[in-house]
Parts: structure tokens; C-alpha cells; sequence
């Protein structure tokens, strides 16, 4: 009897999850590096400087001791956002924040920072009423109102907060009022607003991410779970429990109403899941939810247009890897690397495994393209934030992440792992091919322990700017020195029938002869919120034709747009043509 490739993965997978119990805490399949390929040698253009400190955003992300990690929940870290809070058409700065169990430091906070228009930010937390110590770890960025401020939903071990944004720069703490109050402690990881049901409110979909006591948790080195290359290090995530995941309906009022069982959510099996995606990956027209899991098989729940999803990550080939092995899957891009408008994905996971790409079939089915494409040269790090992005706008989307260990107990026993490192740039050469670049600026090649990241033009320049949470260091914000002549164009959709953010449009950019999908997202990378004006490079392109599908199912075509320039479009008010 013959079985498909797909039934035996999941038979595997199954295998797997009986005797994860033997290994150590995170999984990691020991894959050796692929032979680097003679360099293109094709000039890339883009070079990225670190300006955090003339920029002024000084605080630091406190999360754990320096030197030891005890416990888990000090090794994830958090992540960030680029958002205008303010409507000034210039993106803000959110920067999240841990605490640490023997007290946080003082100034310990998550942090928003204004952008004063001039390649500074100033420090507006307390005036804005976001000061909050605690163990944040995600944020997700929507007008969960439709009044035209973009509200903030912050995950944290014990609570999450939804914010609301008064517009006047002030936030006000609505989590009550709006029915997201917890009963009970738990560890919300990955988050992401999404209008699962297309009615134009936003919804929130929360992924989290294990069951966690300081009380009843093994001391470092107690078991096998607690182990790594022979070192005694923090245990888990193997060993510990699992948490389930969240679905919150909007009821159009300012309140929400938990409905996983109903969705079907929480009839899966959760695994350790992190970032958390909303996009619409089979292209029918509803969004769909992918979950990064860590040391678990990732997780996809297909939208069925009836209030319902159904998990066929498995069934789909965007759970494990192309071997049938779980990975320790923790950050997210989402983007169309082929130029075929189709949304792929670019997974990031442990050190001594492959980052994975996934290809998307167009009817949100997935094969890793991961050797093919010439990622597999780089195995040396932990990766964690992650975009599909255009570094250099020459029409094909990049890709980026950043990395960093989480024992920095193992470096002065095993050097080979370094606890802070560098980030990495793939640059797209077409046709599913890419190429590490191993010198593009001081701000790629300097070390730290990295988590989150989050893309957006800061200074509205036309190119693509990086913001990295490091570990009880500041963040980093890279500016991206673009030179050429290569052209762009950013989008800021605004919703009418749809929800106002506009999150889970598609945009479909046609530019001289290539073809380009993006969507406006409201989570990827790790935990954190890309500026959700959509960035396409243009190449040598002077204009572009541009197609739109609304949430609403409102189609809307324009042609001839003008590049080098930030367009906002409006949703009309009226269907193009019937569903």
C-alpha cells in the first residue's frame, strides 16, 4: 500500500511527540552547514548604521540576569512595533520590556518613543500612560474601534493588556471593560489582530506559549530537559506542560468573547507556540492563522468562511521540515520571494538547524525550498525575528533576521556558541535563490542578543529601516543608507467597509515585468509589528499598476502610479463588482 509523503510526515510527527521526553529541551536537528556557493558579485546597495543613540531611544530591555538564565521565561525576550500612534504619517516606536525575579531595575518599562521628524525620537511612556513592569513578550498594532488610532494589544506572562488609543498621544488600560481579563496566570506568547470573520471589526487571535511556575519548575541541569551540548541550562520547553491558544471575537461594542472552542481552536493540540501570523494563505479571500511552534509541529488553521478553522499545518507541509522533524520555530516573515502572488513563508529556528522556506502552492500548500534556495549555508545561529523584505528595492523581496543564544552559560565551556551574534541578510537573487552577505554595515555585523524586529521607513525616505529588541541592552535601530537609483512605492490603506487598518488586504503590485503580493499583517518576525504601510521596491521601474482586494471583498485596480512616493488609498464605499 502506497502512503503520501504528507501521511507519513504525520505519522512521524506523531513518533516524535511519544518520545520527545528522551531529548533535550529544544529541538534542534544537528544539521551540518551546506558549501557556500561562489559569491554573485552582484553590488547590493543597501547598508545599514546603528543610530540608536544619536536617535535617542536609551532605555534598555531588561529581561533576566546578564550572565545566567535560571528559568525559561528570562531566555525568550519580547518584541517590538513601528505604529503611528499619532496620524502624522511618521512611525512611532514601541519597544518592549521583561523584568527580572529579583526585582527590575528602576526605569523598567515597556516604551513608546514619538518620532520627532528628524531622525529623533522623543520619550513619551508616562505621558501616554504605558509604564507598565512586567514579563512582556508580543505586540499587535489595530483599531480594534474604527474611531482612526491604532490601538496596542501587549502580551505578558500573568496578564495581557489591550490598550486603547485616545487620540489625543494618552492610552487608556481597557483590558476589563473589554472582557480580555485572564482567570487564571498564563503566558501569552504570539498575538495578532485579525477579522476572522469579516464583519470589519477586528478580532484577536493569541497564541500561548507554555504552562510556567517558578515555583514547581526544575533548577538547570535537573533533567535531560535541562541540558544543552552537556551544559546545565534552564529547562524546557520539552518537559514542561502546554498551553492552549485564544480566539477573541470583537462584538462591535468595545468588548470581546472568547470563542476557541467554538472556532475550533481549542480542540488542537496546542505545542509551544510563539509568533503569531494572520494572512490569507490560500488565497480564498478569509485570513488564516499560522503559528511558529517551538520544538512542536507549527501550527495552520484554515479559515472555513463559517466562524470555524480547521489545523491542517500537517496535511498543508508548513509543520515540520522537509526531513519530517519538528524544528524549534520561533519567528516569521511572510512575503512573496517567487514574485508569483502567492504569500511564502520563512521560518526561523535553533542553532545547529536550517532557517526553513516554505513556498506556497498558491492554494496554501507549502514545500521547504529551504536547500534549494541556498539557505542551508547558515546553521551557526539561534534565529528569532525574521521579514520578508526589500533591502535594496531592486523588486525582490530579502531576507533578514536577527539572532542571539539563550545560554549564556555555554560559551565560556563550548566558544563555538556564542550568547550574542550577528544579524543576517539574505539577498534575493531571483528565481527562489539567495546568497548570505557577509559584509552589508556595521549595524549587520555587530553582536548582540537579539529577539524581536520590526520593519518600517522611520524617516519616510523610500527604503526599508530595521528596529531590534537586544537583551538588557537598548534597542537597535538600523538605518538603512540606501544608494542607486532603484524605485519604490509605500501604501497606507484606510478602511471604510472593512476595518480601518485595513489589516488582511491584499495588495498585488505589478512593476516592468515582475508581479509582487504583500498584505497588511498585524504580526510576524518575533512577537513584534512591521509598519503596516506596504513597501514594494520597484527596480528600475518608473510606475506601477497596483490591485487591491479589501477585506470587504471590494476589488479596486490603479494604474499608472507615479514610484517614490507614500500613497494613501482609501477603501471605496461601494462593492467593484458582487461576491
Amino acid at each position: 500500500m502506497m502512503i503520501s509523503r504528507r501521511k507519513f510526515l504525520a505519522f512521524l510527527a506523531t513518533s516524535l511527540a511519544a518520545s520527545r521526553s528522551h531529548g533535550q529541551g529544544v529541538a534542534s536537528r544537528n544539521v551540518p552547514a551546506q558549501p557556500r556557493g561562489k559569491p554573485s558579485g552582484i553590488p547590493f546597495l543597501a547598508r545599514f548604521t546603528d543610530i540608536t543613540r544619536t536617535a535617542g531611544l536609551r532605555y534598555p530591555t531588561i529581561y533576566g540576569p546578564t550572565d545566567h538564565k535560571d528559568y525559561i521565561i528570562e531566555t525568550v525576550g519580547c518584541g517590538c512595533a513601528f505604529l503611528d500612534y499619532d496620524n502624522d504619517g511618521w512611525v512611532d516606536v514601541v519597544v518592549l520590556s521583561g523584568s527580572r525575579v529579583s526585582g527590575a531595575p528602576e526605569g523598567t518599562s515597556n516604551r513608546l518613543y514619538k518620532n520627532n521628524r528628524d531622525g529623533t525620537f522623543t520619550d513619551v511612556t508616562e505621558r501616554a500612560g504605558l509604564l507598565r513592569t512586567g514579563w512582556a513578550s508580543a505586540v499587535t498594532v489595530g483599531d480594534y474601534n474604527n474611531d482612526g488610532f491604532d490601538d496596542l494589544f501587549i502580551t505578558s506572562y500573568g496578564q495581557n493588556t489591550l490598550y486603547r488609543n485616545n487620540g489625543d498621544g494618552t492610552f487608556s488600560d481597557v483590558t476589563k471593560q473589554a472582557g480580555l481579563l485572564d482567570s487564571q496566570v498564563r503566558w501569552g506568547a504570539g498575538c495578532s489582530f485579525v477579522d476572522y470573520n469579516l464583519d470589519g471589526h477586528l478580532d484577536l487571535f493569541v497564541s500561548n506559549y507554555l504552562e510556567f511556575d517558578f515555583a514547581h519548575t526544575r533548577k538547570p541541569g535537573e533533567d535531560s530537559n535541562c541540558q544543552w551540548k552537556s551544559v546545565p541550562v534552564n529547562c524546557g520547553p520539552r518537559g514542561l506542560p502546554f498551553s492552549r491558544h485564544s480566539l477573541y471575537r470583537n462584538n462591535g461594542d468595545g468588548t470581546f468573547t472568547e470563542v476557541s472552542e467554538q472556532a475550533g481552536i481549542a480542540r488542537v493540540a496546542p505545542g509551544y507556540g510563539m509568533t503569531v501570523v494572520a494572512a490569507d494563505f490560500d488565497n480564498d479571500g478569509w485570513p488564516d492563522v499560522y503559528i511558529a511552534c517551538d520544538s512542536t509541529p507549527s501550527l495552520l488553521f484554515r479559515n472555513k468562511h463559517d466562524g470555524t478553522f480547521e489545523e491542517v499545518a500537517l496535511l498543508c507541509g508548513a509543520a515540520l521540515s522537509q526531513d519530517g522533524m519538528e524544528q524549534a520555530g520561533m519567528g516569521v516573515g511572510i512575503g512573496d520571494v517567487t514574485l508569483n502572488g502567492r504569500l511564502d513563508i520563512f521560518k526561523t529556528h535553533f542553532a545547529d538547524d536550517t532557517n526553513i522556506l516554505y513556498l506556497n502552492d498558491g492554494q496554501g500548500n507549502f514545500e521547504d525550498h529551504t536547500i534549494q534556495s541556498g539557505l542551508g549555508v547558515e546553521t551557526r545561529f539561534v534565529g528569532w525575528g525574521a521579514g520578508i523584505v526589500d533591502l535594496d528595492n531592486d523588486g525582490n523581496p530579502d531576507l533578514f533576521f536577527v539572532t542571539g543564544n539563550v545560554y549564556p552559560e555555554v560559551e565560556s565551556k563550548v566558544p563555538a556558541y556564542p550568547f550574542k551574534t550577528p544579524r543576517v541578510i539574505f539577498r534575493n537573487l531571483g528565481g527562489a535563490k539567495f546568497e548570505e552577505l557577509l559584509d552589508a554595515g556595521p549595524g549587520i555585523s555587530e553582536v548582540h542578543a537579539s529577539r524581536g524586529c520590526a520593519f518600517g521607513d522611520f524617516d519616510n525616505d523610500g527604503d526599508v529601516d530595521v528596529l531590534i529588541v537586544n537583551l538588557n541592552e537598548p534597542p537597535s535601530l538600523l538605518r538603512n543608507d540606501l544608494k542607486g537609483n532603484n524605485h519604490w512605492l509605500k501604501l497606507k490603506l484606510v478602511g471604510s467597509r472593512s476595518n480601518r487598518t485595513a489589516i488582511g488586504a491584499r495588495v498585488t503590485c505589478s512593476y516592468g515585468k515582475k508581479r509582487q503580493a504583500q498584505e497588511v499583517i498585524a504580526q510576524s518576525s518575533f512577537y513584534s509589528c512591521n509598519d503596516q504601510r506596504l513597501h514594494f521596491g520597484l527596480g528600475n521601474a518608473a510606475t506601477a499598476n497596483l490591485d487591491i482586494r479589501w477585506p470587504s471583498g471590494t476589488k479596486q485596480s490603479i494604474a499608472n502610479v507615479k514610484a517614490d512616493q507614500i500613497l494613501t488609498v482609501r477603501e471605496p464605499t461601494a462593492r467593484s463588482k458582487p461576491e
